[in-house]
């Protein structure tokens, strides 16, 4: 019988592919840069964290920002409506400046007309010296980044029923809208990362009481439960007590989501290696569940708090809307849609509606971050 032998070429150690730096570099990053490496390509949730960026470093200097002083009125422009930023007058460059109005009332319909004039032009003038203030209630100051025209105005989102400049006014509420959420989230953070890893990493009746607990909280709408709780806190009690009322109600009522999650994580992470190990090496539950078990899926836990925090803002606006909330003096978004109630007055003067945009752009840039880091913290795709 003859046997054909196939010749085969001996084995090159040298022949094997060789990684470009940057493929070792991605081989080798840690977990936080290849989730960062992975979010950068993302780019409507990158978009969106700068915009959030933006909107959270606005709040520090909120004073400067504003044209006008938050509680600033101008009664002989009641209901005025936005004011056009224009650069050049009959083809002449003349800078940053507005038209001043011209007002007359409508006895037909008892509006407030407002016509612009293109003989009063009034210059804008920035880094200037304009309406008192106490920056962050510390001290007074006077400096604004733009301040209208000597005896002039500026009122670019308009002005509400008491002569308030609304932009002003949406630039101040912005500060408490934003921080709302991180304080309620903080709350509901703690509860639910406590309460869902307790149940998770020691299950049986424990698990049991967490998830019959859960249940009961989820039961309720979360709406009219809002409304109770808002509707019992003290009317004596200061806008700042109000305030901290408002996000602990938000913070209590949100944990149930994050600790279900938080349970079901763990109880898969119980069963590993190194729980097991570090159970063996004497470490108590608590270190355990903190030290071991949560910073294994913290990037999770990061997605999860960004989709979150919107609903503690949309929460609070829902409240003051309401009426329920927060109250003036304090001064938030839904405090300022609260001033859209009526229904005729808004069809009068629809720029009352204004405030709603920038909820709506909060949230959904909220949205589109959790997206990105959730998908980029996903090791499956």
């Amino acid at each position: 019988m003859t046997q054909h032998y196939v010749d085969q070429e001996p084995f090159d150690p040298y022949s094997i592919e060789q990684l470009t730096p940057e493929q070792e570099a991605y081989y080798r990053a840690p977990q936080w840069k290849l989730i960062w490496m992975k979010f950068r390509r993302h780019r409507v949730a990158v978009i969106s964290g700068l915009f959030l960026l933006l909107l959270y470093l606005s709040i520090l200097v909120s004073e400067l920002i504003a044209p006008y002083d938050l509680h600033a009125r101008h009664t002989d422009y009641i209901y005025a409506p936005p004011q056009s930023v224009h650069f050049f007058d009959q083809g002449s460059y003349v800078g940053p400046f507005v038209y001043g109005y011209d007002y007359k009332l409508n006895m037909e319909n008892l509006k407030r007309e407002y016509t612009p004039n293109p003989a009063k032009i009034e210059k804008l003038r920035f880094f200037c010296q304009g309406d008192k203030y106490r920056f962050w209630g510390a001290f007074e100051a006077r400096a604004h980044l733009v301040c209208p025209a000597e005896s002039g105005t500026f009122f670019l989102l308009g002005t509400d029923r008491l002569g308030r400049d609304i932009f002003s006014r949406v630039i101040y509420g912005a500060r408490i809208s934003l921080t709302i959420g991180l304080i309620g989230i903080a709350i509901s953070f703690l509860l639910g990362v406590s309460i869902g890893g307790v149940a998770g990493y020691y299950g049986g009746w424990v698990d049991a009481a967490v998830q019959r607990l859960i249940e009961i909280f989820r039961s309720f709408p979360e709406l009219p439960l809002w409304m109770a709780l808002a509707a019992i806190l003290p009317v004596t009690w200061s806008p700042l007590w109000v305030y901290f009322g408002i996000t602990i109600i938000l913070g209590l009522l949100d944990w149930p989501g994050l600790a279900r999650a938080v349970r079901s994580k763990l109880l898969s992470l119980r069963e590993e290696d190194f729980t097991v190990a570090a159970q063996l090496m004497g470490a108590s539950p608590p270190r355990i569940i903190f030290r071991h078990l949560l910073p294994s899926f913290a990037s999770h836990l990061i997605a999860s708090i960004t989709l979150a925090v919107p609903t503690m803002i949309l929460g609070e606006t829902a409240l003051s809307f309401l009426g329920l909330g927060l109250r003036p003096p304090i001064t938030s978004w839904g405090v300022l849609l609260s001033e859209a109630q009526n229904i005729n007055a808004v069809e009068l003067y629809p720029w009352l509606m204004v405030p709603v945009i920038p909820v709506i752009l909060v949230v959904l840039a909220f949205n589109f971050l959790g997206d990105g880091l959730r998908d980029a913290a996903d090791p499956y795709k």
